[in-house]
């Protein structure tokens, strides 16, 4: 018996019914109406009954539907096509292995699409996906036609990833990397769907699972610690970064020309990556960072050094920019082992200028747009639950405020004339005043009131004398009252 029922997802009405041996299900736009029940509970009646007569064609009720697919296949060859398979012909679409022959390669439909793609990526990222591209993807699928790829054969390719040599030690590539190539293989595949008309295999397949990574900040000891002790060319570097926030592209790329000590600013225009001059990561990323004073001394420093050796403020010895790698590995690294800091990338410089902005009280859309944050956002989410641990800003300091305003009471403003300049107001303690006196009653409650004169419980209490102000306020010198 077929129903009618509401769709949790599109909120609309939807028929279900069983036909054959398979259940079905035909979706509509309606939404959930008592008028509109009733006209598809007449038309699911009228089908119910063609189906116990035999005379019900699937396809004179649903013409577009993805079900007519499903009928063609389980019809029998040999056997004289049924008036419900008639109608479903022009629908129905050939097998994969007949798709398999008019498909190109994976490896030339994957370099046409790189090549139509390219002009809107930035040359860091098409050297990163070039070296996914032929490193893992067309050893692999090079050989095979885009439409005859399989589920099981993608699935098998992941699984793969998972078992090669990673860095170092590592047996395996992360869930992150492994994700990343997956994306890649998924949009070329999926174009190539769009193309040539068949179903990608990678519609229903899932992302790994990455676990979250925590940043880790320095605290403010521990920066103290590493400016004093790191080598004396580095420690310009190192002030600058942990005191903008800048990335390390961002820093590694920027010259003289984006430095402003008259106005102060540092302008983030260009970033460092592989090796070449890019555009910042985001639109959001260009951004002018204010110095602070130990920011300006330092570049100021800076300036001397290499200020007329290279256009780059932060150079090697020959005037190019820093290279990440060998930072990390003759500088960075061992700074931390000197000092028994816990190892962690140098992005983490990055993570504390924002966690020491936050516990200085700076205002979050400040911090947000010195850090080239579009919103406050990833702010909060990332960086706030390091700010309690640095300053206790855990409702204590709201507390100390309150006990401190409130156990000097109330002040009244008077004129001071000895000030001048418009500083002329001088706050002293009121003295205790009687509370409000409560309004007449109006309306009802005065009829109610006219008509039981022997009823005093309404009476109004007189006034409270004013008390005289304590003897130790009267010894100030008087002053005059504001006007």
């Amino acid at each position: 018996m077929g129903s009618i029922r509401l769709s949790d997802t599109t909120g609309s009405l939807f028929m279900d019914f069983r036909f054959g041996v398979g259940r079905f299900r035909e979706y509509s736009a309606l939404p959930d109406t008592q008028p509109n029940r009733k006209k598809l509970q007449k038309i699911l009646d009228k089908i119910e009954a063609e189906i116990a007569d035999g005379t019900f064609v699937y396809a004179n009720y649903f013409p577009g539907s993805k079900a007519l697919k499903r009928l063609a296949r389980q019809g029998s060859p040999g056997v004289p096509q049924a008036e419900t398979a008639q109608a479903i012909a022009p629908y129905v679409v050939p097998k994969p292995e007949t798709l398999a022959s008019t498909g190109p390669l994976f490896k030339n439909f994957a370099t046409k699409w790189f090549d139509e793609r390219s002009i809107e990526w930035r040359r860091s990222h098409i050297k990163s996906l070039l070296s996914t591209l032929n490193g893992r993807l067309i050893p692999y699928f090079g050989e095979k036609v885009v439409g005859s790829i399989t589920k099981s054969e993608v699935l098998e390719f992941r699984a793969q990833l998972a078992k090669v040599k990673g860095r170092g030690d590592k047996e395996g590539l992360s869930p992150k990397r492994i994700n990343e190539i997956m994306g890649l293989l998924r949009q070329i595949i999926n174009e190539a769907a769009d193309r040539f008309e068949f179903t990608s295999p990678l519609l229903n397949i899932k992302k790994l699972r990455q676990r979250k990574t925590d940043v880790e900040p320095f605290s403010f000891a521990d920066v103290q610690r590493i400016l004093a002790t790191v080598r004396v060319d580095y420690k310009n570097y190192f002030t600058t970064r942990f005191l903008t926030g800048m990335r390390t592209g961002e820093v590694h790329g920027l010259k003289w020309k984006y430095v402003d000590f008259d106005l102060r600013i540092i302008r983030v225009r260009e970033t460092f990556v592989l090796g070449e001059d890019e555009y910042t990561k985001t639109d959001g990323s260009q951004r002018d960072i204010q110095m602070s004073q130990p920011v300006f001394e330092a570049l100021q420093l800076q300036y001397q050094a290499t200020g007329k050796v290279s256009e780059y403020v932060f150079c090697n010895l020959v005037g190019e920019p820093l290279d990440n790698k060998n930072f990390s590995d003759r500088v960075w690294y061992p700074l931390l082992r000197h000092l028994g800091l816990k190892a962690r990338r140098p992005y983490q410089m990055r993570h504390t200028a924002a966690t020491l902005w936050l516990a200085s009280g700076e205002a979050p859309e400040w911090i947000a747009r010195q850090l080239g944050h579009t919103s406050t956002e990833m702010l909060f989410r990332v960086y706030s639950r390091y700010v309690p641990n640095l300053t206790r800003n855990d409702g204590s300091a709201m507390e100390r405020l309150l006990a401190s305003q409130f156990s000097q009471g109330a002040l009244n403003a008077q004129a001071d004339p000895g000030r001048q300049h418009g500083a002329n107001t001088l706050y002293v303690p009121a003295c205790e005043t009687a509370p409000q006196v409560q309004p007449k009653r109006r309306g009802i409650h005065a009829v109610r009131r006219a008509s039981r004169a022997d009823d005093n419980t309404d009476a109004q209490p007189p006034p409270r004398p004013r008390p005289v102000p304590s003897a130790r306020w009267m010894s100030f010198p008087a002053v005059q009252p504001l006007n």
